[in-house]
C-alpha cells in the first residue's frame, strides 16, 4: 500500500514537471518570456515590405539581442511600413548610419530585425530614424519570380 502511494506521488511530480516545461516552452516560443520589458530608447525604420514581422520580434546586432520591435504601422503617404524599435539602454553606442534588415531565423522561423553598424561618430538616440533599410525576403515572391522567368524562357 505504501509503495503504491509513493508511485502515485512520483507520477504526479513527473506530470507537474512536464506541464511546467511545456509552459516554459510556450512562453519562450511566443516571446512572452520577457515579462519585464527593458527600458531603452526608441528609433524608427521604414521598410517597403516587412513580411511576417510582428510586434515584440527581436532586434539583434552581431547575433546579440539589443531590443525588440515596439510598434508597426503603415505610413499613409509613402505606403511603407514604419517599424518602431525599442533599443535597450545599455546599447547606446549604435552608430547613427547603421542599417536595418529583416531576416528569418532558419528556413521557416520567425522574422527579426538585424542591425549592422555603420561608421558614424554620432550615435542613435531616442526619436532617430534608421535611414538604410532592406525589406524582408518573401519566399513566395522569389518562387513566383523564378517560375515566371522559367515560363518566359520556354
Amino acid at each position: 500500500m505504501m509503495q503504491n502511494k509513493q508511485a502515485e506521488i512520483l507520477v504526479g511530480l513527473f506530470v507537474a514537471a512536464g506541464l511546467a516545461a511545456l509552459f516554459m516552452l510556450a512562453m519562450k516560443v511566443s516571446n512572452l518570456g520577457d515579462l519585464a520589458d527593458q527600458q531603452g530608447y526608441q528609433v524608427t525604420a521604414n521598410f517597403q515590405n516587412i513580411g511576417g514581422l510582428k510586434v515584440r520580434s527581436p532586434v539583434s546586432m552581431a547575433g546579440v539581442r539589443v531590443g525588440r520591435v515596439a510598434n508597426i504601422k503603415l505610413d499613409p503617404n509613402t505606403y511603407d511600413a514604419v517599424v518602431t524599435l525599442n533599443i535597450y539602454s545599455q546599447y547606446d553606442t549604435i552608430p547613427l548610419d547603421s542599417s536595418a534588415s529583416i531576416f528569418t531565423a532558419g528556413l521557416l522561423g520567425e522574422q527579426y530585425i538585424g542591425l549592422e553598424a555603420g561608421a558614424d561618430d554620432f550615435y542613435l538616440a531616442d526619436g532617430d530614424e534608421i535611414m538604410l533599410t532592406q525589406p524582408a525576403v518573401v519566399l513566395e515572391q522569389i518562387i513566383g519570380q523564378f517560375l515566371y522567368s522559367q515560363a518566359e524562357g520556354n
